[in-house]
């Protein structure tokens, strides 16, 4: 196919183009003796750095009527239009005076899951790009936006020499490459971040930017990158990057000292990937699944469930949302079903197509039926879960009144206990002003997911006891709207629990 969603075609305007081009040469004075644009569309980009003077402009463009219309469009004998695609043409060997290069352009702002889901053909060669390993590498760890793909590409091929690379990008993208960058010691001079209002210059609802990388032959990189405004492009507007070796959103910010390894473990709710048949509401007293059949099956495998979009109340214990949960453990054999619950196998089965229509590879040669993000924790008497996806986290208190485990889906995060008087602890402590600012400085607000596995896992429970007064976690309480619950010999306590390890059994 070869519609706009599938080549995450969003033509760059020329006046914007000529913008980019304008701030590149008034502020990074920049001299190219070569231009390059990978996906060069219609042409605004290469039209627009024309102003540079270059010697060779390059535009490399996938689909053939762009092409066309690029040549149309720019009429000056040092422009050469190449109809090929990204992935299997290498730029760097087109070029001739290689003094100064600068790549620049607009990448298809698509990832390749969306891809895939497309059955399109433009994508690159499937492979572990970043080393991921263990689970991350076949699961959502391994998504990426073809526009990151293709940067860091361009990255390794211009690598050791003073290359400018200027791609407009999501900002995340932007934030991605900056951590490629450095996790692989590639020399750079400078990463700056120039974000603009992408609903204004493409008309989409996305935190986006132009990213901005000199690229160096000699061995040196910053551990800072720059954010500008488009519209206030000479005044710094916030620095994201390393302090101590720690990642931070804001290196301006007043940050707490909370910074370390959480002794919790935080765990990721369950994955199925089959909501139609897995998740079940309760309906005057009556289950129905997502086909809004009604669902007669044993109780022993239906579950309370806690979606992101529920986590609206410091403590949460009663629920409308259920899901049948198959394993205790990845990869559990689920024959054993057929006899302890016939009624939920034969279920399952009535519905198995939809099972196997599941895309992700985990599922591959997995038992049938199979979940993830199921184990031991997942089968705790209490939680204390975020969302992944809000602005501002609300940590809560999941439990059940019947003692039944509460799950998650696998957008949320939790710690897991055992006693409830530890975990309400736990819950005013994560929802105190100084970790919620703590937070706030580690974590990306614009990100789809601003509250990750890695970003919680940084808090560290010592440090926040021992910063927090009780006078703190009374106020909290108020806040939320909390009864008066929490007590200092609770306090004492948790702090004395985290002292000799207890938390290692929650």
């Amino acid at each position: 196919m070869s519609g706009k969603r599938e080549y995450g075609d969003y033509q760059t305007p020329v006046d914007f183009a000529e913008k980019v081009c304008h701030y590149l040469k008034d502020y990074y004075h920049i001299k190219p003796s070569a231009v390059v644009e990978p996906t060069c569309g219609v042409g605004s980009f290469l039209k627009s750095s024309l102003l540079f003077e270059a010697n060779e402009y390059y535009g490399i463009e996938i689909n053939r009527e762009y092409c066309e219309k690029c040549r149309d469009f720019i009429n000056d004998d040092k422009v050469h239009i190449i109809n090929s695609d990204f992935f299997s043409l290498s730029s760097k060997a087109l070029i001739e005076d290689t003094h100064q290069i600068l790549i620049i352009g607009n990448p298809p702002w698509v990832t390749n899951s969306t891809l895939s889901v497309l059955s399109s053909d433009n994508l690159p060669q499937k492979n572990n790009f970043k080393g991921l390993k263990g689970l991350d590498a076949i699961t959502g760890s391994s998504n990426f936006d073809i526009c990151e793909y293709m940067i860091l590409q361009l990255i390794n091929e211009y690598r050791d020499t003073n290359t400018v690379i200027s791609m407009l990008c999501k900002t995340s993208v932007a934030r991605n490459v900056f951590k490629e960058l450095k996790r692989t010691d590639i020399p750079f001079a400078s990463c700056d971040v120039l974000e603009f209002d992408a609903a204004k210059v493409f008309g989409i609802n996305a935190s986006a930017c132009a990213l901005i990388i000199q690229l160096s032959n000699e061995s040196i990189s910053s551990d800072v990158c720059n954010v500008y405004d488009f519209e206030r492009p000479e005044t710094i507007k916030l620095r994201f990057g390393y302090l101590n070796g720690q990642f931070y959103s804001n290196l301006d910010t007043d940050i707490k000292k909370f910074d370390g390894q959480c002794c919790f473990e935080w765990r990721q709710g369950v994955k199925h990937d089959c909501s139609k048949v897995m998740e079940l509401t309760m309906r005057n007293n009556t289950l129905q699944n997502g086909q809004k059949e009604v669902v007669q099956i044993e109780e022993d495998l239906v579950f309370p469930l806690i979606k992101s979009s529920m986590f609206k109340a410091p403590v949460i214990h009663s629920f409308s949302k259920y899901v049948i949960v198959t394993q205790k453990r990845i990869r559990e054999e689920t024959k054993h079903l057929e006899q302890e619950v016939p009624k939920t196998w034969r279920y399952l089965n009535d519905h198995i197509e939809l099972f196997e229509k599941r895309k992700s590879s985990i599922y591959h040669g997995a038992p049938p039926f199979s979940m993830f993000g199921v184990g031991d924790y997942s089968y705790s008497k209490y939680k204390v879960g975020v969302s992944g996806f809000y602005k501002k986290p609300l940590f809560s208190i999941l439990y059940s009144d019947d003692h039944k485990p509460v799950m998650t889906d696998d957008t949320c995060y939790f710690i897991c206990f055992e006693n409830y008087d530890m975990a309400y602890v736990a819950m005013l402590l994560l929802n105190s002003e100084k970790v919620q600012g703590f937070l706030a400085s580690i974590a990306f607000l614009d990100a789809k997911r601003p509250y990750t596995k890695k970003v919680l896992e940084r808090i560290d429970f010592n440090k926040v006891v021992n910063s927090l007064t009780f006078d703190e976690l009374t106020k909290t309480e108020q806040d939320l709207n909390l009864s008066n619950y929490v007590t200092l010999h609770m306090y004492h306590t948790f702090k004395s629990w985290l002292e000799i390890g207890q938390m290692r059994f929650a």
